[in-house]
């Protein structure tokens, strides 16, 4: 991974927990301390983030320009990759099929794909299902439970309710994936996402090129649940070969 993927895989975490640790910076992306301190300094001189002792904090004005929405989502990190990871997923939809999208900024990029398509999408995902809804797509399911501003996500940790949905793939996103399977930070939502992974036939994957490697958070699926990867070309090969090994069917775009 190159400093500045680092750097910016560094700031879509940090954006997305509040806080880092330089710990938690070198476990996660599998750098030396000294590494970790040199990319908190250089992001806190450029004013995207606020250096503290062994961390970094979000900065105020560097949070209000960098967050997403679906009026300028060209502006999320990583972009072009991200649109071309949604791209290659819509390609596995077929007509008539149901799908599962998760939360994150490709996952809206996919919804951009599917829209119109006659494709089920099932999501808890409020941009998304705001989106879909604006443009009038025909078959939609929205995941109930309680309304998280903080997460853009409809939440319920009853482990009854939607069970009665399924389908053909699960499309999913991480903070870090590695030999061992796909990493979250957010313990919540990744628990009601668990609810839906064994009623879907196929788990996907789709992590832009700058997460491959990272181990941010705790194990959402391992290697071994993983049916398909899909991330950028330069996504690191040591991994990449690894998941093809453990059988997972890794797309690169």
């Amino acid at each position: 991974m190159t400093e500045l993927k680092r750097q910016n895989a560094i700031l879509e975490l940090l954006h997305r927990q509040g806080s880092l640790t330089i710990n938690e910076i070198v476990n996660g992306f599998s750098v030396s301390p000294a590494t970790a301190r040199r990319d908190i300094t250089k992001l806190d001189t450029q004013g995207k983030l606020k250096k503290v002792r062994n961390g970094a904090y979000v900065a105020e004005e560097s949070n209000k320009s960098t967050t997403w929405s679906p009026m300028n989502i060209h502006q999320t990190s990583n972009y072009d990759e991200k649109s071309k990871i949604a791209k290659k997923a819509a390609e596995l939809c077929k007509n008539g099929e149901s799908i599962v999208i998760n939360c994150g900024s490709t996952a809206f990029l996919l919804g951009q794909e599917i829209n119109g398509k006659p494709v089920q999408v099932i999501t808890n995902y409020f941009p998304l299902l705001n989106y879909l809804i604006e443009q009038n797509h025909d078959n939609l399911v929205v995941l109930g439970g309680q309304f998280y501003k903080e997460k853009n996500l409809f939440l319920s940790t009853d482990q009854t309710s939607d069970a009665f949905y399924a389908g053909h793939y699960m499309f999913t996103s991480g903070s870090g994936l590695s030999e061992e399977g796909l990493f979250k930070v957010d313990l919540l939502s990744a628990m009601v996402e668990q609810k839906m992974v064994k009623h879907v036939n196929k788990l996907v994957a789709l992590v832009d090129s700058s997460k491959v490697g990272g181990r941010i958070g705790t194990i959402f699926a391992t290697a071994e649940q993983l049916d398909i990867v899909i991330t950028g070309k330069d996504a690191n090969p040591t991994v990449i070969t690894a998941l093809k090994e453990k059988g997972v069917d890794v797309i690169l775009v």
